[in-house]
């Protein structure tokens, strides 16, 4: 935890400027021999919670200051190689939480701080497959120590990661299967359900497809393929994870127009990649 003269420091910097201290604190942390993930958290977090504090428009202020942050992070992995993703974990965490020193975490913060986390690592030519699936993580990961509730919170990190995608020129299909492969692994590893995870994670991915002009349809099979290749690792079956991410899927595609759904139905009816999937109903829950 830095100090409030440390903070201090970081107010008047520009955020060029936090991102080189950002990027100089995780140099450090990697070389060492300490917790990675803790010790990004805690210079993420550190690095927010004094750009932010005293900005009279908090929400203007964090998109670039989210993006400067995870860019020195990314900047300092690119240096000294390796893998990015707990780096990207531990610096989106770490950023959640700097935001909620200064304002509370609602739904739309988490999902701009989720496009934001994906801009800045496609910025400096990072890998945005591990760092979507890494943002999702460390997002679902962070809603115990917010207000959001586990549907609401992984609806916006849907939606967060199509329109990080969009904005990047990415695919939004594979966007898709990462966002869901991570957002369940977040969800098991708070002990939150991860049934709900996939379900409403898709849910969000479809909505924002619908928002940002991509394809609904592609990326609900996208949203369905991730669920199936989480399931193992998280205890459920691959016909479990893949009804749940199907129904989200569904549920996002009701929220854009009949025409969406007919068309979503068509794809995630049936059977995926081999596996059979069951579409679940209000009740079903």
């Amino acid at each position: 935890m830095g100090t409030s003269h440390e903070r201090k420091d970081v107010m008047h910097m520009s955020l060029g400027e936090l991102g080189q201290k950002v990027k100089d604190s995780v140099l450090g942390v990697v070389k060492g021999t300490g917790d990675v993930v803790s010790g990004t958290i805690e210079t993420a977090k550190d690095a927010v919670a004094g750009a932010l504090s005293g900005v009279g428009d908090v929400a203007k202020a964090l998109t670039g200051t989210v993006s400067d942050v995870v860019t020195g992070a990314m900047e300092a992995v690119g240096e000294i190689g390796g893998s990015a993703f707990n780096v990207v974990k531990g610096t989106v965490i770490g950023v959640i939480e700097g935001i909620g020193e200064v304002t509370t975490v609602t739904a739309g913060v988490l999902s701009d701080t989720v496009r934001a986390a994906i801009k800045g690592t496609q910025s400096i030519g990072g890998d945005v497959a591990e760092a979507t699936a890494a943002t999702a993580e460390a997002a679902v990961t962070a809603v115990k120590k917010t207000a959001l509730s586990l549907e609401d919170a992984t609806f916006s990190v849907g939606r967060g990661a199509i329109a990080g995608a969009k904005d990047v020129s990415g695919d939004l299909v594979a966007t898709a299967s990462d966002t869901v492969r991570g957002a369940v692994n977040g969800a098991k590893e708070i002990g939150a359900d991860v049934t709900t995870a996939a379900r409403s994670t898709a849910r969000g991915l479809v909505k924002g497809a619908g928002e940002v002009g991509g394809d609904v349809v592609e990326v609900a099979r996208g949203a369905v393929v991730g669920a199936i290749h989480s399931a193992r690792d998280v205890g459920l079956s691959a016909e479990e994870a893949a009804s749940a991410a199907a129904t989200g899927a569904l549920e996002g595609a009701g929220e854009i127009g009949e025409s969406a759904v007919k068309a979503v139905t068509g794809v995630v009816s049936g059977t995926v990649e081999g596996v059979k999937v069951t579409v679940k109903g209000d009740g079903d829950k």
